[in-house]
């Protein structure tokens, strides 16, 4: 029998958190719950999962096994999740036996580009141009109405630029479009932007919110490499990055930490938005490390004390810093950062390290100075 989608509660210290996915971004949500008082249980497919190195309880089993999930449901207090990409029959089905936070319709619209861009679109919210590329939208028909250069996106699956391809004449498109296997995919105007900024931004089960400070964002080959604070920007954009995200996770009804990227800094005095938003992530985010240690309450204590129905915590900062990703081989430095003043070192205790994989991370932290 089918029920209704459970509500939240409060979960006091000793509940347990669950969480779907074993990545590092589970790893650092529970080494923040556990300093809270609260248990985790990791659900995951992966064996060697950074998160379950940690967590109280670990279900190693697929998301297809309704058996291993209905116990999982069971053993929990609450469910969140660490990554976007759990298919929405999984979060369908928990939900008739545990609270799901975030809500997974941020999920649903996260999952396809399209559904996102149009989401953003139909609340006022500026975007790139685009058109939807597939069978019954043809690649020509989207170049035709975006021009060149552009971006041509799978619709889903695609993360650290995996799934793009730059079209930069427009006699590229049909190529570009079949090494993407002719997937269901999106084109988007290239836009010529003066920076990547991001909005780390939370929202309690009572409807507060509370965001941290303006991030500036630096990517090396499609991957986020370093992530500045404060964002190099006017007070003015800084404001409207701000009400662009708070507005965002309002709409969506949204409870926990979200990351909003965004491209500011548009080129010319007529650019007709002071912002674009790129893309929402319904998770702790890459981009909010830098709160871990440059804040009273990092972004993942602050999604647990979200999702649990706990007061948001402050996010005031305490130091300017700068967070530069660990990808593959960097990590293996680690005595040179570990020896460097003012510096945070975060490992991921990954078993396999491979080109362009975020193995950790390390945080500088400079003077408090505008």
């Amino acid at each position: 029998m089918t029920t209704s989608p459970l509500p939240p509660s409060l979960v006091a210290p000793g509940g347990t958190v669950g969480i779907l996915g074993g990545g590092q971004l589970g790893r650092m949500l529970t080494l923040a719950a556990a300093e809270l008082g609260l248990k985790t249980h990791i659900y995951t497919p992966d064996s060697k999962s950074p998160a379950g190195q940690v967590a109280n309880s670990v279900t190693q089993a697929g998301f297809e096994d309704e058996a291993a999930l209905l116990q999982f449901a069971q053993s929990v207090d609450i469910v969140t999740y660490e990554f976007e990409n759990i298919p929405l029959e999984v979060t369908s089905y928990l939900q008739n036996h545990v609270a799901i936070l975030p809500d997974p319709q941020a999920l649903a619209i996260a999952q396809d580009r399209l559904a996102e861009k149009t989401f953003l679109q139909q609340n006022g919210i500026a975007t790139a141009p685009f058109a939807e590329v597939s069978a019954d939208h043809s690649i020509e028909q989207a170049i035709e109405h975006i021009g060149c250069p552009a971006v041509l996106k799978t619709r889903r699956l695609g993360y650290d630029g995996k799934g793009q391809r730059v079209i930069r004449e427009s006699k590229e498109a049909p190529g570009a479009w079949k090494s993407l296997a002719k997937a269901p995919a999106l084109l988007e105007a290239f836009i010529d932007f003066g920076c990547e900024i991001s909005v780390i931004a939370a929202r309690g089960q009572d409807g507060a919110i509370a965001c941290y400070d303006i991030a500036e964002n630096i990517h090396a080959n499609h991957i986020l490499h370093q992530t500045f604070v404060p964002a190099r920007v006017s007070n003015t954009i800084a404001q409207a990055a701000l009400k662009t995200a708070t507005d965002i996770i309002r709409k969506l009804n949204y409870v926990g930490v979200m990351g909003i990227e965004m491209f500011a800094n548009l080129p010319g005095p007529d650019a007709p938005h002071l912002l674009m938003v790129n893309e929402i992530a319904p998770r702790v985010h890459n981009s909010g490390h830098w709160t871990s240690d440059a804040c009273p309450v990092s972004q993942f204590e602050q999604h647990m004390r979200a999702i649990c129905g706990w007061p948001l915590g402050s996010t005031t900062r305490t130091h300017n810093a700068v967070m530069t990703n660990l990808l593959g081989e960097e990590w293996r430095r680690w005595q040179t950062y570990a020896q460097t003043p003012n510096t945070s070192l975060h490992l991921y205790g990954k078993q396999d390290t491979r080109p362009g994989r975020k193995m950790g991370h390390v945080t500088q932290l400079l003077p408090l100075v505008e």
